[in-house]
């Protein structure tokens, strides 16, 4: 592994909602040593990437980071295009309505619209949702050509062997739903309070497949509202999306 990558793989280390990571706790999260790792921070926050708190000897994100984050979403005319649709829906079904990409073995949000009107998912722009447990990481897995969710698949049984047969059956009707319904869903499986209904679609250009998601409280979203009411809403605003983008 190059000096680069580890770099990166220390910056993927800080998930979201953590503020500072210590030199041993990146070292454990990259399985690197932690003298190489000290070396890795040194220049990283040399750069820019990352800050020193002196106070407590930790880490913390720095403002290239942003800038770097910044210039990729703002290149993403997908988000424009989604945003007002998406804002509809959430609006509709008093839900949070998200638009994510795999990174790894999750999905991260590159855009997010909340209801005004009801209580939803504090989650927001760079949140993670599972791959293999989430509807928006369903979706994903449903879209994308065989041989790549078979090596996403293969990736997520190392995981945890012990667990890897509960979750494939979760991923197996997952695939049949996008099949028979248009969506891939996610009733308490990724969280017991948490449903929600999502669809893929790939936007070209060069783009990774994408997924739309409707998500929210279980007391407020139940499964037969989600899939009477939202999925043909959703199903529209992918279709509406998908017809939007630049050829």
């Amino acid at each position: 592994m190059t000096a680069l990558a580890r770099g990166l793989e220390v910056l993927a280390c800080f998930r979201h909602g953590e503020i500072t990571l210590s030199n041993q706790e990146l070292a454990q999260r990259c399985k690197l040593p932690k003298s190489t790792v000290s070396r890795l921070t040194m220049t990283l926050t040399k750069l820019g990437y990352l800050i020193h708190v002196q106070e407590s000897g930790r880490y913390r994100l720095g403002t290239a980071c942003l800038a770097l984050g910044s210039a990729l979403l703002n290149k993403l005319d997908v988000r424009k295009i989604a945003r007002p649709m998406m804002q509809e829906l959430a609006e509709f079904s008093g839900a949070s309505v998200s638009l994510g990409v795999r990174d790894k073995l999750s999905m991260i949000y590159v855009e997010n619209c909340r209801s005004s009107a009801a209580l939803t998912l504090t989650l927001d722009v760079g949140s993670r949702m599972p791959l293999a447990s989430s509807a928006m990481g369903r979706a994903w897995l449903a879209a994308v050509p065989q041989e790549q969710r078979l090596e996403a698949m293969e990736q997520i049984h190392g995981l945890d062997d012990l667990a890897w047969p509960h979750v494939k059956t979760g991923i197996d009707k997952a695939l049949e739903d996008y099949r028979t319904l248009g969506v891939t869903c996610s009733f308490g499986d990724w969280n017991k309070e948490v449903n929600g209904v999502a669809r893929a679609f790939d936007p070209g250009n060069g783009l990774p497949v994408m997924a739309v998601n409707v998500g929210g409280p279980s007391y407020n979203l139940s499964p037969k509202f989600l899939l009477d009411e939202v999925r043909p809403r959703l199903l529209q605003v992918v279709r509406a999306i998908e017809e939007a983008l630049p050829v």
